[in-house]
Order: C-alpha cells, then structure tokens, then sequence
C-alpha cells in the first residue's frame, strides 16, 4: 500500500487531499487510481486507509475519501535525538536511512573539529533538502506514522547545548574502557524519556570536545573492544535503544 504524509491542513473530517509535489508523484509516478487504497499519515502521527478519489487536474489536487482512522502509530515511545558528525562521501545519506528506519525522531548534523567535509551556506542547503527527502522516503518505505526532522547544520557547541534538554544522553568514545557506562545507559533507554546520541565523524571526537560534553552532562560509554565506522556507530547505539524501547513498552516499563 503506497504511503503518503500530510499536513493538518490537507484533512476534514471525511477527505483528505494530497497536493503539490505529492500530487504529481501520486498520479504521474505512481498512477494512483480512483477506488485504491492507501495509507496516510498526518502531524500527530495518526494513520489513515484511504481509498482515492477525484483526481483535480485544474487545481492540482487529488481526493482520498477517509475509510478508517486509528490513534495507534508505528513510532518509538520516546524522542530520540542523533547528533551525527558530518562524515565523507555519501555515508550521511546511509545514516539518515537507516536512522529513521530504527525509529530516530531528530537528527541533527553536527559540525565538528575532525569533520572532512566542509560545507557552504549553498551547499549546506542542498544536502539539507537531499538528506530530508530520504528521510521522508525512508519512513514512507518503513511504514513510519512520522518523518524524522532532519535540523540545520550546527557546531558541536550548539550540539551539546541543544543536549542538555535532554533526559540522557551519551557519546560513543573510543578511549572510554568497559561496559559500565553502556550498560547503566541501556538501563535508563526508557519509555518517555528524550535521548540524545553524539556520533564522532570519521577521525573520532577531539578530546576537548569530549571534555566540553562531560561538562554539560554528557555520558560517554563503550561500545566494546572494536572500533566501529561512524555509520556502524550511529546504528549499533540505534539499534540498541529501539530494541530497549519496544520491550519496555510492551512490559509496561516507564520512568517510575
């Protein structure tokens, strides 16, 4: 069934329309035709089976007639937050996939000291809206009820204070020794709770970065005796708090 998103504004209480650029994917990609189904998601994060209708050409506008509605949605049960260091190449776009593939909420590209890459304002703009569109087909594809917000490029300063809101949050560091750290970290992925993870790019975190992050709050913890690729970081740690989420949820676990 083909997954759409939209905006408040594009339901009533019996119709959904799906416009602008949805529009033309909806009926010269995908060819959707009166009497389909399909599945659409909203802001809340509400779903809806929609059967097609009246295709708008003039307006530019496609009806869905609304068959069923539900409350229950296909998200993690707490916001998770990833503060990737821009990495080489195109291993960004991997990240952002399979990021929000495991259920990440917000990712946040980070500009750190070992970072390779450096983008300008231009260039910057147009990884942004590349990185958003994979995130927003990725979740269509994972049958997501929300796209992950994909924030602006900031430094690691704003990074960590951005973090402090936060009910936890961790960074994977190569020097740390032992599982405690990740095992208490693993303790505390509860249901509720807002958690943040700092991924280092491909030369690791400066060590003053490190320490500007134990500062402020910031735990940093062990992944084991191997040292992980930036992209095998960011997932191994995802992968971590969403298997840790689901089961709390379905043992009925929470803060308390």
């Amino acid at each position: 069934m083909h997954h759409f998103f939209v905006k408040d504004h594009q339901i009533s209480e019996k119709e959904i329309f799906i416009e602008e650029g949805d529009y033309n994917h909806a009926v010269n990609v995908l060819r959707l035709r009166s009497g389909e189904e399909i599945l659409i998601s909203d802001e809340e994060g509400r779903d809806y089976v929609c059967e097609v209708g009246e295709n708008d050409k003039e307006l530019q506008r496609l009806r869905l007639f609304i068959k069923e509605m539900t409350e229950k949605n296909h998200e993690l049960p707490s916001r998770v937050y990833l503060f990737q260091g821009l990495p080489k190449s195109d291993k960004m776009e991997f990240i952002i996939q399979k990021a929000t593939e495991l259920g990440v909420s917000d990712i946040v590209p980070v500009n750190m000291k070992n970072c390779v890459v450096k983008l300008d304002d231009k260039k910057a703009e147009a990884k942004l809206k590349r990185w958003r569109a994979i995130a927003e087909s990725a979740a269509k594809q994972s049958k997501r009820s929300a796209v992950p917000e994909i924030h602006d490029i900031m430094s690691f300063t704003e990074a960590v204070k951005m973090a402090e809101e936060m009910d936890l949050s961790i960074l994977p560091y190569e020097c740390e020794d032992g599982m405690a750290g990740m095992i208490d970290a693993i303790v505390n992925f509860l249901p509720g709770r807002h958690i943040a993870v700092f991924i280092g790019p491909e030369g690791g975190f400066d060590r003053l970065e490190v320490k500007f992050a134990r500062d402020r709050g910031v735990r940093t913890v062990s992944l084991g005796r191997r040292i992980l690729r930036t992209e095998t970081a960011a997932l191994a740690v995802l992968s971590m708090i969403m298997i840790r989420l689901e089961i709390a949820e379905q043992m009925g676990f929470d803060e308390e």
